[in-house]
């Protein structure tokens, strides 16, 4: 890949892989750095990188280091802070966006990313499997598995309202 290669790469693909970190991590800030480092690494391996498969680079390069910084993040802080807790939340002023992130955020990292990456950023069973490096029907049963565990988390916490 040549620099205008990866001037174009990244102008391309710039804002869907910052939305994904933005909606995987929950902070600005975070997904900002992660993004950084993606270009980052994208710029040192641009030789090794083939254009038409930059984006998917790009994204399964994205979904590991997020999902490092999360390993670490939970080292350090033990905490549940993280988790979701609709016991002391004011339960009428619910917002339909505020309850699916909510679900969204139970999920395991691969099935939060399957999510992410099928349902909000509208990319194909094919791709989604190519970014996260399981094969396509793997991508089909995380995504069924994920779909459940949001519906019984919204009926819980219907059942609570």
């Amino acid at each position: 890949m040549n620099r205008r290669e990866y001037n174009n790469t990244v102008k391309e693909h710039v804002h869907a892989l910052y939305g994904f970190a933005v909606k995987f991590l929950k902070n600005r800030d975070d997904a900002d750095d992660i993004v950084q480092d993606v270009f980052e690494k994208l710029w040192v391996n641009r030789e090794k990188v083939e254009y038409a498969k930059a984006k998917s680079w790009m994204f399964t390069t994205a979904y590991h280091a997020m999902i490092n910084f999360q390993t670490r993040r939970k080292r350090m802080d033990y905490d549940s802070e993280n988790l979701p807790d609709i016991s002391h939340t004011d339960k009428n002023t619910f917002e339909s966006r505020e309850v699916v992130e909510r679900a969204v955020s139970i999920l395991p990292p691969l099935q939060k990313s399957i999510i992410l990456l099928r349902d909000l950023e509208g990319y194909s069973y094919e791709d989604s499997g190519n970014i996260l490096e399981i094969s396509e029907s793997q991508v089909k049963v995380y995504l069924f598995r994920a779909r459940n565990k949001i519906k019984k988390h919204l009926k819980d916490s219907r059942s609570l309202v």
